[in-house]
């Protein structure tokens, strides 16, 4: 007679344990929840590097951040984030700023806020936003400083309207930067899936044609409360721990408290999508991948990356679950240029402008990159 195996268990539970437990968890809440009370708005204000409105136009505005050296090297950076997320992620907390970074590598930087677009904007195409909005903005630095060319960088779906630009207006382009960028859309369809990674591809991609017509048609405006659960249902197991057990872990720490009340308040700040820009961004980027094969067609004219000849740094994400590392990288043959660059930087999609190991390398990688490329640049 053999003895039955009998199942053990990984972690061994007591009623003196549990109570431990509870009675922590108790505390952490109390003291946590004496904390949150405490917060003032300075505290928990995001964006607070110093900078001036210097041009509007409807719900766009540009700003220039105050320059932190007397004199800025080479030509100015313009910003541009996604229309997905306001930009304040790239200057989320004092210390956790890709803006202020720049500044103190001594470049002369410009944010464009695309702000939160309303039914006005319904009909607003991604021709719109590069040859009007972006245009405008690139037009006013260039006269303002007297140059010919500005640097551009561009952040997600922002890069794409980047590259979009530097391929329709080269002459105005000295550099371009873009970031956590989707480029080429298929890139991930030859091969096999990866588990929590290129969701948004796999969705966008599924959607009948008719459909994306009948939610634009239906919505006008996508909300963003709509645009931010498409976001959230990529990790729905993560997103809704981050409330519960993590949340309760980190109540007794000062530090990560700030860090997770300024994220959420970034979060929070989400705007709406343009109904017509939605509706070309799934049809003719995710389903029919037009940039990368150079069928794009802005305002009537053929977006061709190989007019894209100036300097070009392609930088992306190693953990990007929203951008596949497939659809942003090896990506030098798709331009006209002989100086392609990429680079590789830790973290995740949002990790990159906010993490601490990404923090060490994106903004100093980037200003060195420039400085190269600016030398003997007048403004």
């Amino acid at each position: 007679m053999t003895d039955t195996p009998t199942a053990t268990l990984p972690i061994r539970l007591t009623p003196e344990g549990v109570m431990r437990e509870l009675q922590r968890v108790s505390e952490n809440i109390t003291r946590g929840s004496q904390r949150l009370a405490s917060y003032t708005e300075d505290q928990l204000a995001i964006a607070t590097t110093p900078k001036d409105e210097v041009w509007r136009q409807d719900t766009v505005r540009l700003y220039r951040y105050r320059p932190t050296v007397d004199k800025p090297v080479g030509p100015p950076i313009l910003l541009a984030y996604a229309l997905v997320g306001r930009y304040q992620m790239i200057d989320l907390e004092p210390d956790r700023s890709f803006v202020r970074k720049l500044l103190a590598e001594g470049l002369d930087v410009y944010v464009v806020d695309w702000g939160h677009p309303t039914r006005a904007q319904r009909w607003l195409t991604i021709d719109d936003y590069v040859s009007g909005y972006l245009d405008d903005c690139v037009d006013f630095i260039r006269e303002r400083h007297g140059v010919d060319q500005i640097n551009l960088l561009g952040v997600c779906q922002g890069g794409v309207f980047c590259t979009c630009y530097a391929a329709l207006f080269p002459e105005k382009i000295k550099n371009l930067v873009i970031t956590v960028t989707p480029l080429d859309f298929h890139g991930d369809k030859a091969l096999p899936p990866e588990p929590g990674s290129g969701y948004m591809n796999l969705w966008a991609r599924a959607l009948q044609p008719e459909d994306i017509d009948l939610m634009v048609e239906t919505m006008g405006v996508a909300p963003g409360a709509a645009v931010g659960l498409s976001f959230l249902m990529m990790s729905p197991v993560l997103n809704m721990t981050k409330y519960t057990t993590e949340l309760v872990d980190i109540l007794d720490d000062e530090d990560k408290m700030l860090g997770f009340l300024h994220m959420e308040r970034w979060i929070a700040d989400r705007p709406g999508h343009p109904g017509e820009v939605l509706r070309q961004w799934f049809k003719d980027l995710y389903q029919e991948n037009k940039l990368i094969r150079g069928e794009l067609m802005l305002g009537g004219r053929r977006v061709d990356m190989n007019n894209i000849r100036m300097p070009v740094l392609n930088v992306y994400a190693q953990g990007d679950v929203v951008v596949p590392t497939c659809c942003s990288s090896d990506m030098g043959d798709k331009f006209g240029t002989d100086d392609y660059s990429e680079l590789s930087v830790p973290g995740g999609h949002i990790g990159t402008f906010v993490g601490g190991k990404a923090q060490k390398v994106l903004a100093p990688s980037i200003a060195k990159w420039l400085k190269e490329r600016n030398e003997g640049t007048a403004e």
